[in-house]
């Protein structure tokens, strides 16, 4: 990059800051919107595109210099933040009237691949903005990504507040309606009037779009709206809440009267029971039942037919005290407990919105609230339970699983760290003596398919037994299959003891299965499917395990993906996909890996052989590894953390706002220190910054675990502040290597600075899918050992860059720089930015004017 006559004043910061806090904003809220609009699994596709669309903005840059001299970059900087404004809230309405069908048909390939195209346009007009920002000012590189990652860091918690007063759908017009003020500021550094009355004019109309949709939203009748949900037309619905991780819906009246619903209800239900009911559903969906409740003992006798509650009837024979409920949903639970005699019932929900649907918007139809007998609590289960000194005769996990990606990501869901050895050895702590672990799953998901659900949990339940020293896992366990339901499938209840289980409490629930109807899988004595039996046998699940080509081993901390089953060999070998639910999510992670390798070959092979016609490439070879290699890293270490942080967090929310936003801000503040750390004159400076950050990175691997495990039991408050000093530090020198390359590459005669940022971007993408893979099969400890070894290879690139730059200064040698991506300046460079920079192959001297 030449020595460039443009000045970064105020405004050009302010609005680099804008947009950049609005692309992330509307990179997450397409997560939030597509785990709706589309199966959970796709939501990560959001993260990925827009990450592609990024990078393709920066290659728009490197392609066309001619269009992006001095004398029209800060034009084009408003024009493209405009486009990006507008663009986000067009692309998002015809992204809306898609019809997503994830088929391998033409029309569902073409409906994959035209929301793909349709909602990356936005983030390749914010690419090419923020690719300017940072190629065209190569004097305060450093301040404006700085700018970049601070507007990012803030974008996320933005993000998490907006949702409390704005759905889904009028958020994303309001993002809309933001990133127009970023124009904004760049019409008034262009010193373009007309330019700024048409930014206004957007503000504007978004601001009233936006206004107006709410109020209607508000009302029930919004005009844009979700359209269509898991593959089929949505409708208005009677309550429609958001926030950041869950779309909650209800339907129907609380006059509504009818037989009552469950997924593991006995044949022996009698039929002229009636009940007030009204279904609420998370993401259009996953399903349960608001149940009327007006304190009639007689109004839940139904609940003792169901199977997730088969757990109380040994436990009710001998008399018991208190329960847990983990998810109170609609209640349903809350009042089993209830209907079996408990004096206490603790309801543990992470999602704040459904308790306001059943205490407040609903309050007078559950009547849960009032009754002095529950203790709703709006927390994520596994963290209260470690805090609380409390003991329960029955903790109840049924079929908590939402199907619902959170705000932090599609393989970031708040139901998998429930589901974990290091998970269940707290439920086990937090036990009365004799109490029970009632885990209800998936048994048969449909006609021909297998129990993975059920055995997993068996295999879980096996381990933490083991670990717990059970001599024989099979004694603490039994496994009773409820009836099949209307779509053929049924669901199964554990019931895990941490003491082996009485003759009578064995006894007793058998009596009762078998007046219910729920057949028997496994008992210590018999057993209707050996696999079962060889999960539970002494020892532990390892050798049962051996005889699965799926990976049912049970879950840790490490891999918390409960609800991935497919082995590296079955994906490798493409086996076992026809298990939508259980398969489906690593086959289009998998695809998606594959697409994003194809994309990263295009985008940077495509202009390297472009470049090679011209010789431009020559002796830049350290450069592109040294970007690949801290693009690689800085996602692999940041998604990393972003998994880790989510179970000791104890939120998904928290772990989103917290992670990203310590990352990025830190990362910010370390871009803003790079001209204080490195010395000019002392080439070998760069080294030093990088050199840190790997010791940081080691240091992070063995202090993050005892200090997380030792302040597990803090408050809310307490655990952020420790996430928060834990990654200050990494993230400081984290945002350093960008700047220190993007400075040294801009003096160099000829240098692509855009295609080096590309090629970060691009490597930012591939990190972004190849981080989850690593993670779902091999662990997030190797995902972020992966983080280390991209730096380490960045940093043998840098010694490279570093060793050129020595020989030349001793050489004497002096390039003097001429970009091949914007026309020469016009002199007339600011003051402020005259200082000493690395310029050429390697001579220090002051820049010029």
């Amino acid at each position: 990059m030449g020595e460039s006559g443009l000045r970064a004043r105020a405004t050009t910061y302010a609005g680099l800051f804008v947009v950049t806090l609005t692309t992330l904003m509307y990179e997450i809220v397409l997560t939030r919107i597509f785990s709706v609009t589309m199966w959970y699994h796709f939501a990560f596709v959001a993260i990925s595109v827009a990450l592609f669309g990024l990078t393709v903005g920066a290659l728009i840059v490197h392609l066309r210099p001619q269009s992006f001299t001095d004398a029209k970059v800060k034009r084009q900087m408003w024009r493209f933040s405009l486009a990006f404004a507008a663009s986000v809230a067009v692309a998002f309405c015809v992204q809306l009237a898609i019809p997503f069908v994830p088929r391998m048909t033409m029309a569902g390939v073409s409906s994959v691949v035209l929301t793909c195209v349709v909602i990356s346009v936005p983030f390749v007009f914010s690419g090419v903005v923020v690719a300017l920002a940072l190629t065209r000012f190569p004097r305060r590189v450093n301040r404006l990504y700085a700018a970049d990652l601070v507007g990012a860091s803030l974008g996320c918690v933005l993000l998490v507040v907006a949702f409390n007063w704005l759905d889904g759908p009028s958020l994303v017009i309001a993002i809309g309606a933001l990133a127009a003020v970023g124009s904004l500021m760049f019409a008034v550094d262009a010193g373009l009037r007309g330019g700024r009355v048409l930014s206004v004019l957007v503000v504007v109309v978004l601001v009233g779009v936006t206004a107006a949709n709410s109020y209607r939203h508000a009302q029930g009748n919004p005009f844009i709206r979700i359209l269509w949900a898991k593959e089929s037309q949505d409708q208005l619905h009677t309550h429609d809440r958001w926030n950041a991780f869950s779309r909650v819906t209800v339907d129907g009246q609380p006059s509504d009267v009818g037989p009552p619903t469950g997924y593991g209800m006995s044949p022996a239900l009698p039929g002229d029971i009636a009940l007030p009911q009204m279904p609420m559903v998370i993401d259009g969906t996953a399903g349960t039942m608001i149940t009327g409740y007006d304190g009639d003992e007689a109004t839940t006798d139904f609940l003792r037919y169901d199977i997730t509650n088969l757990g109380y009837y040994a436990l009710e024979e001998a008399g018991f005290d208190s329960s847990a409920v983990i998810g109170v949903g609609g209640g349903r639970d809350v009042l089993a407990g209830l209907e079996f005699g408990a004096d206490e019932v603790t309801g543990i929900e992470i999602n704040g919105n459904i308790l306001d649907l059943v205490t407040d918007d609903l309050g007078d139809f559950t009547n849960l609230e009032g009754d002095p007998r529950v203790d709703l609590v709006n927390d994520e289960a596994r963290s209260w339970l470690t805090r609380t000194d409390k003991r329960f005769d029955v903790i109840q996990i049924s079929l908590i699983d939402t199907w619902a990606a959170t705000s932090a990501g599609a393989f970031a869901l708040s139901e998998n760290s429930l589901y974990t050895v290091d998970a269940w050895e707290t439920f086990f702590d937090r036990l009365e003596p004799g109490g029970m672990l009632s885990i209800s799953r998936w048994y048969n998901t449909g006609p021909g398919t297998e129990p993975f659900e059920t055995l997993r949990t068996a295999s879980l339940a096996s381990e933490v037994l083991t670990r717990n020293g059970a001599e024989d896992p099979r004694d603490h366990v039994l496994i009773y299959e409820g009836a099949p339901g209307p779509y053929g499938t049924s669901a199964a209840t554990i019931l895990i003891s941490p003491e082996p289980l009485t003759d009578e409490q064995v006894t007793v629930t058998a009596e009762s299965a078998e007046r219910l109807g729920f057949r028997p899988i496994l008992t210590p004595t018999d057993v209707a499917d050996e696999r079962f039996a060889d999960l539970v046998a002494p020892g532990g699940p390892d050798a049962g395990l051996a005889t699965f080509d799926e990976d049912l081993s049970p879950p840790t901390d490490d891999r918390p993906f409960f609800f991935q089953m497919a082995s590296l060999g079955t994906f490798l070998s493409g086996e076992g996909f026809s298990e939508d639910l259980v398969f489906r999510p690593v086959l289009v992670l998998g695809s998606l890996a594959l697409a994003v390798l194809l994309l990263a070959a295009v985008c940077i092979g495509g202009p390297l052989i472009h470049m090679g016609r011209r010789t431009r490439h020559a002796g830049m070879a350290p450069f592109y590894l040294y970007f690949a290699g801290i693009g690689l890293g800085f996602m692999l270490v940041e998604f990393s953390q972003l998994q880790r942080l989510n179970t000791f967090l104890g939120h998904p929310t928290y772990a989103l706002a917290v992670v990203l936003f310590s990352v990025l801000l830190f990362s910010g503040i370390g871009s803003m220190l790079v001209e204080k750390v490195v010395d000019p004159d002392r080439p070998r400076s760069l080294l030093v910054p990088i050199g840190v950050l790997l010791g940081i990175i080691v240091v992070f691997r063995f202090v993050t675990e005892p200090v997380t495990d030792a302040m597990a039991g803090g408050t809310t408050f307490e655990r952020v502040g420790t996430a928060v000093a834990l990654l200050a530090p990494l993230a400081l020198a984290m945002g350093m290597p960008f700047a220190i390359g993007m400075g040294v590459a801009s003096r160099r005669a000829g240098a692509p600075t855009a295609f080096l940022w590309g090629i970060n971007g691009a490597m930012s993408v591939v990190a972004s899918v190849f981080g989850a893979l690593l993670a779902m099969f091999f662990g997030i400890n190797v995902t972020f050992g992966a983080g280390f070894v991209a730096y380490a290879v960045a940093a043998l690139a840098l010694v490279l860059i570093v060793r050129g730059l020595v020989r030349a200064s001793r050489e004497g040698a002096a390039v003097v720089p001429a970009s091949p991506e914007a026309a020469p300046g016009d002199g007339r460079e600011d003051a402020e930015e005259r200082e000493p920079a690395l310029v050429g192959d390697g001579e220090v001297r002051p820049a010029s004017g």
